[in-house]
């Protein structure tokens, strides 16, 4: 069959019958599409076709974009200088740490963080860690510097695979002094020497020869008269972010107000702690300097049970701070050793029924002289108990069994506080050589009012509330509680004999007796 041509457009295209192609084969396109067809993949599998609405696209996140709106505020803060007025339970040293941690993440530099104690400088840095996590940022190491497993910490440290490092250290003139870097003062109103860590740091960080670092100090109020009042009252070219408790919740922070007011049942603390009022002002009962002087190899956190059987006689003087479920119950036993009382034991009892506790306590009272017992809410049940089976011990009734119970008025805090603190101060006491310790006694706080009235607060945290320092301060109580009251009465006139042949003849006497 003759093949007819058709011209189209200037090109031939070949026209042929349905019949002419049934039997061969059909040829290949010489070009290879640019595409493969729709549902279609190369080997053979089936890829779904498109439907026709785009294509959502998985938006990233960014830890950042879980902020309130307050704590991105801060961290999006460039400033140089920033100082940052925060109330309790807001966030505040959450939020520093991420801005320390996203700063190392971009560039190679490093922070210091100086926090309140040991136990707040590890929180900081447990804060920073989850940030470095959420960051996927893979560090090279975590490590803490100390002289010994109990011993106080020096610095702890993180290091990015960029160089750059987050340090965190508790707070002190000495250890302060040194560092030329960015530097984050949490919770400074309760720094220990506020003044001197601010005189012995400040000149290397605003050094302009040493590079250009930053300073966040971030706090809730303790009172006037100190650094971090003055920075935030005193006119300053400082940036200042202000989060009172209102404002939190307002921004999305989920707690109850009220709820919080109830429990604290402390309007002067609820003032200055979550309205951040400049109420109070507060200063560390026993600095770690002085807890230093007082520790020893000698004094010990326990003690094998045959000690009890086999005390009985030696001088030993025990205080309760008894706790059913928040807090930790606890009895701390001295033994006077001439004129010092040294520690030797002090037992911890977590989430423990009253019966067994007063199990556990029973030989330990049996082999003591006295014991001074927190008279207050749930140790009420536990006093009522422990006076029935050995006594109670109130000189003023009469009444010398061994266990004094201790309501916990304002007036029985200033006086136990600050005779714990003398007697520390006379190094009068040994104590054991123990990080949860020493951090529970540098936890209280001398707190003077604007009333100039004196009152003592500890913060409570997942380790407690004070409760071993109360536990020392009642023991310290019960071996040094001075002498015996007394009081006279007179008898009757009783006539002397008749002496000899002196002829004194008959005198008479008043007898006065305790």
């Amino acid at each position: 069959m003759k093949t007819k041509t058709k011209k189209l457009k200037g090109k031939k295209r070949k026209l042929r019958s349905p019949a002419d192609g049934a039997h061969e084969p059909q040829q290949a396109p010489r070009h290879k599409p640019r595409h493969a067809p729709r549902g279609r993949m190369s080997g053979g599998v089936t890829r779904p076709a498109k439907s026709g609405a785009p294509r959502a696209r998985t938006k990233k996140t960014s830890p950042l974009d879980g902020l309130l709106s307050y704590q991105r505020a801060w961290v999006d803060d460039k400033a140089r200088f920033k100082v940052g007025l925060m109330a309790r339970q807001t966030g505040k040293s959450w939020t520093s740490a991420m801005e320390a941690v996203k700063d190392c993440k971009v560039r190679k530099t490093t922070w210091v963080c100086l926090s309140t104690g040991e136990r707040q400088s590890l929180e900081w840095m447990r804060k920073a860690h989850e940030h470095v996590e959420a960051f996927k940022v893979v560090a090279r190491g975590y490590t803490e510097d100390r002289d010994g497993s109990e011993a106080l910490l020096k610095k702890a440290e993180f290091q990015f695979p960029n160089g750059s490092r987050i340090i965190a250290i508790p707070a002190n003139p000495a250890t302060a002094r040194g560092y030329s870097a960015n530097l984050i003062l949490d919770e400074f109103a309760f720094h220990e020497q506020p003044d001197a860590i601010w005189r012995a740091i400040y000149p290397a960080i605003s050094n302009p020869l040493k590079g250009q670092f930053k300073i966040r100090v971030v706090s809730t109020p303790n009172g006037l008269g100190n650094k971090f009042a003055d920075l935030w009252q005193k006119p300053n070219t400082w940036s200042k972010h202000h989060v009172d408790i209102y404002e939190a919740v307002k921004a999305g922070l989920p707690l109850d107000v009220e709820e919080l007011t109830a429990g604290l049942d402390d309007p002067e603390g609820w003032a200055q702690e979550y309205e951040c009022q400049f109420m109070d002002a507060a200063a560390v009962l026993l600095p770690y300097e002085l807890i230093a002087s007082c520790e020893s190899a000698d004094a010990t956190v326990t003690v094998a049970p045959e000690f009890w059987a086999a005390g009985q006689g030696r001088p030993l003087f025990m205080g309760i701070d008894f706790a059913r479920r928040r807090d930790l119950s606890v009895a701390w036993t001295d033994e006077l050793v001439g004129d010092v009382a040294q520690t030797r034991e002090v037992l911890e009892m977590r989430d423990m029924s009253t019966p067994d506790q007063i199990e556990l306590l029973r030989p330990r009272i049996r082999a003591a002289r006295r014991v001074c017992l927190d008279y207050t809410g749930p140790g009420v049940g536990m006093g009522d108990y422990l006076v029935k089976e050995f006594g109670q011990y109130n000189p003023e009734r009469h009444q010398f069994g061994k266990i004094e119970l201790c309501t916990f008025t304002n007036t029985l805090k200033v006086e136990i506080y600050s005779k714990l603190r003398m007697v520390f101060e006379r190094q009068k006491t040994r104590v054991p050589v123990s990080r949860a310790v020493r951090e529970d006694l540098h936890s209280v706080q001398r707190v003077t009012t604007l009333n100039g009235n004196v009152t003592y607060r500890a913060p409570h945290s997942d380790d407690g509330h004070a409760d071993r320092c109360t536990a020392k301060a009642l023991a310290n109580r019960a071996w040094n509680c001075g002498p015996v009251p007394f009081h006279y009465a007179a008898l009757k006139n009783r006539p002397y004999p008749t002496i000899g042949r002196m002829g004194l003849g008959r005198l008479t006497r008043k007898v006065l007796f305790a």
